[in-house]
């Protein structure tokens, strides 16, 4: 195990196309996963059958949560035991011969595979085993190949068992997948702890105190860096606050869950506080990002509004110059601009198509790595153009990457237009 690696996390990783007999849920109530020589890495020589635990996730495009559920896996030599003549005729070169099978029981998530999709099984290093499926082409198949460097998927099981290479080192795009899939990076925030309690005490501040605290306990990032160097200086933002975050409310739930879930409703008061929990993280994640880049663009002199309604109620995240010279009919179109921003698309950028009715190319802005193609060209052929802080860059196609900007390239491109309209005033 290699701290800031992938393999802090995995010992190994396996992975495969999905066949047709391997999804067909007419044949039996226990199917096989084929081609699982190289399985011997991760469940070992096993001449009789042992059952493993595993948890099941499935991907698909549509859905913006992974269906969850939990099975076995059963490993076993079918060639042992047997009589020992019948064996002595399966040796080959002096050894017996092995004929490791892997079998897994049905549950919702092996339902929903198709063939084609991505099958990855992935060892923890408590031995805990996690099977992610994914729907072919997707995003998250893109992702989960990205995040292992694996390679082409074929028929047939590839293998990754050292996982603490350079490629495998963890950054801020890899953790955002790690996070997709169920685990939740290590972090360390307690240094802020205690300023954290004293300034806020027992509730959460509003989303804009906390970003400016998070940007606070930056004080190395100057309004240089702010105008040089904004892609990074997003991320460390944006980072740092997730960091502040989960350190806060990781003390508010460890004292609520010493109270106890108790009485007739224990369990929905459980799953009650865990939406909570959920909801609240997308919600302050989305306006943190949103508060970050409003500092940006203050510091680099852009003009904007922030959150202005457009046609039919509409509220574009950020509208440029404004939302006053948007509605003006002596403005000119052409110097108009808006930007989206969402952490994670989905299927959800497309609802930036539907704002700010008169700028007909839209601009984007997303922490999400790896979008697959079909995906990217999707949005450019419905005029969105995606804006992704550079380091992300390197999870995408060489290219995609020839359409797909970094957001001091965005910020650029605004003090152009603005500079060519507001030059008089200067």
């Amino acid at each position: 195990m290699k701290a800031g690696y992938l393999s802090q996390y995995f010992t190994a990783v396996a992975s495969k196309r999905l066949s047709a007999v391997e999804v067909d849920p007419g044949r039996s109530n226990q199917h096989e996963f084929n081609g699982v020589s190289q399985l011997k890495e991760i469940f070992g020589l096993q001449p009789e059958k042992r059952r493993f635990d595993a948890t099941f996730l499935y991907f698909c495009d549509h859905a913006d949560e992974p269906d969850i559920d939990h099975g076995q896996l059963s490993w076993y030599d079918a060639r042992y035991p047997g009589p020992v003549q019948s064996r002595d005729k399966q040796r080959i070169g002096g050894k017996a011969r092995t004929e490791h099978r892997l079998y897994f029981s049905s549950n919702k998530t092996t339902h929903l595979m198709a063939e084609g999709d991505l099958l990855v099984i992935t060892k923890r290093p408590d031995n805990r085993i996690l099977v992610i499926i994914t729907e072919k082409d997707s995003d998250m198949e893109g992702q989960i190949r990205w995040l292992f460097s694996l390679p082409e998927p074929r028929m047939h099981l590839s293998l990754r068992a050292a996982l603490d290479n350079e490629q495998d080192r963890l950054g801020f795009a890899s953790r955002v997948v790690l996070e997709a899939i169920g685990i939740e990076v290590e972090v360390d925030g307690s240094t802020w702890l205690e300023m954290m309690l004293s300034r806020y005490g027992v509730e959460f501040p509003d989303t804009m105190t906390f970003s400016c605290f998070a940007q606070e306990t930056l004080k190395e990032i100057t309004v240089s860096d702010i105008i040089q160097n904004p892609d990074a200086v997003l991320l460390s933002w944006f980072e740092r606050e997730e960091i502040l975050f989960r350190t806060f409310e990781k003390h508010f739930l460890g004292e609520r869950l010493q109270q106890g879930f108790d009485g007739e409703n224990a369990i929905e008061s459980f799953e009650s506080l865990s939406m909570q929990i959920m909801n609240r993280r997308k919600v302050r994640a989305g306006r943190a990002l949103e508060n970050h880049l409003e500092r940006i663009f203050q510091e680099n002199d852009i003009r904007y509004t922030r959150g202005g309604k457009t046609e039919k109620y509409a509220k574009p995240d950020f509208i440029f110059p404004g939302i006053a010279e948007y509605h003006s009919k002596e403005f000119p179109v052409t110097s108009l601009s808006m930007l989206g921003v969402k952490t994670t698309c989905k299927d959800r950028w497309r609802q930036i198509t539907a704002e700010a009715e008169k700028i007909k190319h839209k601009h984007l802005l997303t922490l999400e790595p790896a979008i697959s193609a079909h995906q990217t060209q999707e949005m450019l052929y419905r005029n969105v153009h995606l804006v992704v802080p550079a380091e992300i860059h390197k999870s995408y196609s060489e290219v995609q990457r020839h359409y797909i900007i970094c957001l001091k390239d965005f910020l650029m491109l605004i003090k152009k237009i603005q500079s060519s309209r507001f030059e008089g005033e200067q």
